[in-house]
């Protein structure tokens, strides 16, 4: 995907968002052979657990509790981002397994309390239980395009009461003068100066740290345009919201979102339906609308099994936590199983 790309991962690095001095220190592994990279590994040394959305504060807590050390610990992940993917990149079995048996062996000698691998995609994430990790199984809620030739033919094919609440929230927003825009490749500066005052709102509002800085987004503008998708919301001719999205020619991925003003319904659709209007024009198959969400289903999206695998160097806080992740996969698997389906029979 675009965000296991050099360029994505380039700028993370380059303009500081992830450092030791952010607590996301790189210890990439790659593997050559007659002089060509045949296998690559992405980690981090970590000394907290922020920006990964996979929690574990609590094995953390335990830890702690215990007088033990949980931080610093070895991650791969594409930082931020929760988004599945391959994580041990070589479609070679031997290079997969050496790549994961330096990991192994630099979390051992470093003496780390653990090494996690978040969100591979699920063919990834069996070998590496079939390696020894533990499982744990998570959730999200995807889009899928069925072929819908228009918006109206996707609202079409959910039950009548999805269909209206949809319909209805899409009014509330046309009735308040909000229009849109999709912006691609070449996007303004002041644009992106907007964006990135959106992006920090919205941090300032959860109280949440601001994890990306806006020299990151000038750097993925000038060097990966082609993945980019800022979705603009104006009223009297002035912006007011914005969503950023990446793209490649199969998956949409939503990210990040903002608004200076407040507006029933805005959030749906600058994030969601925009969104969906995008991928069936452009007739992209999937839409990733980011973490969590129950909420989506009601607005067309299905639930997602999503992955991560974890070792642990203690013995018994490795036992705790297997017992701990068999509990929470068979509730995971029966929350599924209430959802239910926005779609018709």
């Amino acid at each position: 995907t675009a965000f296991l790309s050099h360029a994505f991962l380039a700028a993370l690095e380059q303009s500081g968002c992830v450092s030791p001095q952010t607590g996301w220190q790189p210890h990439f592994f790659s593997v050559y052979a007659n002089n060509q990279l045949v296998g690559a590994l992405p980690l981090y040394l970590k000394n907290h657990s922020y920006g990964e959305f996979v929690f574990d504060h609590p094995w953390a807590d335990a830890y702690q509790r215990h007088g033990l050390r949980y931080y610093p610990k070895l991650v791969s992940s594409v930082p931020f981002t929760p988004v599945q993917g391959a994580r041990i990149l070589s479609k070679d079995p031997q290079v997969r397994a050496l790549l994961l048996s330096a990991a192994l062996e630099l979390a051992r000698d470093l003496g780390l309390s653990s090494l996690h691998i978040l969100f591979p995609g699920e063919k990834e994430a069996k070998e590496l239980e079939g390696q020894g990790m533990l499982l744990r199984q998570g959730v999200q809620f995807h889009w899928k395009n069925a072929g819908y030739e228009n918006f109206a033919a996707y609202l079409a094919s959910l039950k009548r009461d999805k269909r209206k609440k949809i319909q209805q929230e899409r009014r509330r927003v046309r009735d308040a003068g909000i229009v849109f825009r999709h912006l691609t490749q070449e996007i303004p500066e002041a644009d992106w100066d907007f964006f990135y005052e959106c992006y920090c709102h919205t941090h300032h509002l959860y109280q949440s740290p601001i994890p990306l800085s806006r020299a990151f987004f000038a750097q993925i503008a000038q060097t990966m345009p082609q993945h980019l998708l800022l979705v603009m919301a104006y009223r009297e001719g002035r912006p007011i919201a914005c969503a950023l999205n990446f793209f490649d020619a199969t998956t949409l991925y939503g990210r990040s979102w903002g608004a200076l003003e407040q507006h029933p319904a805005l959030h749906f659709e600058a994030c969601y339906y925009q969104a969906i209007e995008f991928c069936l024009t452009r007739k992209i198959s999937l839409f990733e609308g980011g973490a969590q969400g129950e909420h989506k289903l009601a607005r067309g999206f299905l639930p997602h099994a999503t992955w991560s695998a974890h070792w642990l160097a203690h013995p018994e806080f490795a036992r705790a936590v297997e017992g701990f992740l068999r509990a929470e996969t068979n509730g995971m698997e029966e929350y599924v199983r209430h959802l239910g389906s926005p779609f018709k029979g």
